[in-house]
């Protein structure tokens, strides 16, 4: 289908259309002109700017009219319908060929080449080369484009001047006043198959209908002029063989029906369409005039200023059952909000649902950088989640910003359709931009948005989260992209030697400004808030004052050790400047029994620990936990918060509270307890509950039954019962997870080097090869060694790891260490030929 249309809105990749009645389109890049495309593609292969090559903003602007033809039609998941658009001269001009093209026709071209006299024109013709006269452009150049030539791609309206050859070649002009007073007449031969929109007719009118008018032209054509594009100041004056100027805005492919406006603006061809002022859109006017209803359509209404407006059906009422047609009588008066202007009909779009009426947003213009919105999710991709804020607007939310901390599997915590609460980061309404967060420690942050460097004053405290964290010290971004330095010296009143080990990519931080040069965007900052005694001073571990902060379960805390306790850490916690004092049971140091010991062995006073959970806050007494397995259940939603929330089947991640004769009790995050008996607490048959669990250990259970009566819950934490379907994956998690924390604990007994022990326990890894000595054969078979890589350790291997090898005290051997166990200083080893191979 043939359409006129006029560019709304133009990026680097598209041209918004808009298009008669109220209707818009796209045109992409590629469906400019042969010429362009081909510039394109150059540049691609190429992988470097072109200089000939300009992007649409350069060649485009809004209000500019187009002639284009319709590619596709897509609808989408929300029923929307996506109407695809070309301005291509070849598919535009398709039913023209050389042998019609006459003197003073008006065809869309596209500049194709420069040339020393002139301008080689694309009109899509097969056959027809098209020659724009450098004179002939003159006055357009000097006019419209301000003296600037012309470039390869852009559109013209370009009048025939003259034709030789049978239409083999054109001489064509782009002068305004030619173009301006150009008409489609008989004499130009014009067809139904290759009659073109934009095209200025003299019209007949044969019939005045109350949707319109019908009017002939150009001798044997008809078509109609809906009530949309009749002038607006005759309004319904029209009477039967009145002759007057139209354009003509489409061409139907099949039925071959023909719509016209004689709109003042369209008549004169080259001219554009009145616009609204911007500030307009979204504005609520108390009293709008009916002036007519159209039972099919909508209705037309008159402001007090005189101008027009249009509501399509579904906007006069909530729903179709609400709708009462005898409210809409000529001379009515509604409150209306104008939500659009549509250029082609030269007339607002108005709404009369209060829902829009009394929207907080419309269009990205109304939304502000630290506004708090509510969305609802319509998209999860790689980049992140994309939110539909209202009708029109949608905003990104990035993978870092979904939630306090990464996650690995948003999908477990997002679906589509979810309701949710954002504050806007960055919002560009020029380019429809809209970057939001969902971190909660953002959204309810009470402290000043720092949008601009002009506010960066020194002594201000804000939020901001991290987005590299390196030797030199912590970058911190802020709104609209405004990010700072916090210097190494500046993170904290304890000296931090690795940063990227205690802060995060996404981590929420409050920071102070020390000092800022916004010309330079040059912002430095401070992660100490207050004044803090040097490092060794000894009253430095004893809070100044009381704490304000109250800590939710589930959030995430940096904290230092200050007291190493029996069977627990005391900490402070780093955001609270050390005001905060809380607790980590040994236990809940890490998911394996073996290693929270370990860890508590290794862990010194002044030690910073990254990335604790709060298990509770009552008031003087904050628990925390270091367990992954609690922290992922936590950030990814796989939690209970209360007992109603239980069901049957659920698979829940926790740590054992109790040990007694009859089962386990086991407590999940927000203090959810249930009992596991004895008969369901392991695949093997129980003898003794507690040679099967320890008080902290992490489990992971299933819900086998609940008494709401009684507020008790029956668990299940057979292995072969609480897997979530993929066990291979689950084990190799585990392993990941265990090596990771078995690193760390040799980064801390290296950190330490207090002793040639400790360094040699650090660089024995499993699967390491070793040069030892037979020491001794005990008479179970099994061997003990020594060597200069294992001073001070007792190395084993038992009978079935010594192999075929003969061995007697004194002999010499290769040996793979299998396990070492820091806490006694025992290395467990193998000499069998295939471990060693491998």
């Amino acid at each position: 289908m043939l359409l006129l249309g006029c560019i709304k809105e133009v990026s680097d990749y598209e041209l918004v259309i808009n298009l008669p009645n109220g209707l818009s389109g796209f045109v992409p890049v590629t469906q400019i002109s042969d010429a362009y495309s081909k510039l394109l593609s150059k540049q691609v292969a190429q992988g470097e700017l072109l200089e000939d090559l300009y992007s649409l903003p350069d060649m485009y602007s809004p209000g500019t009219l187009v002639r284009c033809i319709v590619t596709s039609v897509e609808k989408s998941a929300d029923g929307r319908r996506s109407v695809k658009l070309s301005i291509d001269p070849k598919k535009v001009n398709k039913g023209l060929n050389a042998s019609a093209l006459a003197s003073g026709m008006l065809l869309s071209g596209f500049v194709s080449s420069l040339e020393d006299h002139g301008y080689l024109i694309d009109i899509g013709v097969s056959g027809t080369h098209a020659f724009l006269p450098r004179q002939k452009a003159q006055n357009y150049i000097k006019a419209v484009k301000r003296g600037s030539d012309l470039k390869i791609g852009e559109n013209l309206n370009c009048v025939i001047v003259e034709v030789k050859n049978e239409g083999r070649v054109v001489c064509l002009s782009i002068d305004r006043s030619e173009v301006a007073a150009s008409l489609a007449t008989e004499r130009q031969n014009w067809t139904l198959s290759n009659l073109l929109p934009g095209l200025v007719v003299k019209a007949r009118v044969q019939k005045v209908a109350p949707l319109g008018i019908k009017v002939s032209f150009l001798s044997s054509f008809t078509g109609i002029v809906d009530f949309m594009h009749l002038n607006p100041e005759k309004s319904m004056n029209y009477s039967p063989d009145q002759v007057m100027k139209a354009c003509i805005l489409s061409i139907h492919p099949t039925s071959k029906v023909v719509r016209l406006t004689v709109r003042p603006s369209f008549l004169h061809p080259g001219g554009s369409p009145n616009q609204l002022s911007s500030d307009r859109i979204g504005a609520v006017v108390e009293e709008s005039t009916v002036k007519a209803f159209y039972k099919q359509f909508g209705a037309i209404f008159e402001f007090d200023d005189g101008s027009l407006a249009f509501a399509r059906l579904k906007h006069l009422s909530k729903t179709r059952k609400s709708f009462k047609p005898g409210a809409f009588k000529t001379g009515c008066k509604h409150k209306c909000r104008i939500i659009d202007y549509s250029l082609m009909d030269e007339m607002c779009i108005v709404s009369l649902k209060y829902q829009i009426i009394e929207a907080r947003f419309l269009q990205y213009q109304d939304i502000h950088t630290g506004d708090v919105v509510q969305g609802r999710v319509v998209a999860l991709k790689s980049i992140g989640m994309q939110v539909k804020v209202t009708d029109g607007i949608k905003g990104l939310v990035p993978s870092m910003h979904l939630a306090d901390v990464m996650l690995k599997q948003p999908e477990k915590k997002y679906n589509i359709g979810d309701e949710v609460r954002c504050r806007v980061l960055e919002c560009n309404p020029a380019g429809k931009k809209l970057i939001l967060t969902l971190k909660k420690s953002i959204i309810q942050s009470k402290l000043p948005v720092l949008s601009n460097y002009e506010d960066a004053k020194p002594g201000l405290i804000t939020h901001g989260f991290v987005v590299c964290a390196r030797e030199f010290g912590c970058i911190v971004k802020f709104y609209n992209d405004v990010k700072g330095l916090v210097p190494k010296n500046e993170l904290s009143s304890e000296p931090i030697s690795c940063p990227d080990k205690v802060f995060h990519e996404g981590q929420v931080v409050k920071v102070m400004v020390l000092k800022c040069e916004p010309q330079q965007e040059r912002l430095l900052l401070s992660f100490r808030l207050s004044g803090k005694p040097a490092p060794g001073d000894k009253k430095e571990c004893t809070p100044q004052k009381k704490r304000e902060v109250n800590y939710q379960i589930g959030e995430m805390v940096d904290v230092k050790v200050l007291k190493k306790k029996d069977n627990r850490l005391e900490v402070s916690i780093l955001e609270d400047e050390g005001n905060a004092i809380a607790s980590i049971s040994t236990m809940h140091l890490s998911d394996f029994v073996a290693n929270c010991k370990l860890l508590w062995h290794c862990l010194q006073e002044g030690d910073v620990l990254p990335r604790v959970m709060c298990l509770s806050d009552k008031g003087e007494h904050i628990i925390l936990s270091r367990k992954s397995s609690l922290i992922s259940a936590v950030q990814e939603e796989q939690v209970v918060r209360s007992f109603s929330e239980i069901q049957p089947e659920m698979l829940l991640t926790g740590y054992v509270r109790n040990v007694m004769p009859f089962g386990v009790f086991v407590e999940f995050p927000f203090g959810v307890t249930g009992l596991a008996p004895k008969t369901s607490m392991s695949d093997k048959f129980v003898t003794d509950t507690k040679d099967h669990f320890v008080v902290g250990q992490t489990v992971i259970a299933k819900v086998m039954s609940i008494d709401e009566e009684k507020q008790r819950v029956l668990l299940n934490l057979k292995v072969s019962e609480c897997s979530s379907g993929d066990s291979a994956a689950e084990s190799f998690g585990l392993l990941n997870q265990y090596f990771k924390e078995m690193k760390e604990i040799r980064n801390l007994l290296r950190r330490r080097g207090d002793s040639s022990m400790a360094q040699g326990l650090c660089e024995l890894v499993p699967g390491k090869e070793v040069q030892l000595v037979v020491q001794d054969v005990k008479e179970d078979g099994s061997a003990l060694f020594s060597g200069s890589c294992v001073t001070g350790l007792t190395v084993t291997a038992t009978r079935y790891h010594l192999g075929d090898k003969s061995i007697v005290p004194g002999k010499k051997t290769k040996a793979l260490v299998l396990h070492v166990d820091a806490l006694t200083s025992k290395v467990y080893v193998s000499l069998r030929e295939e471990l060693l191979k491998q």
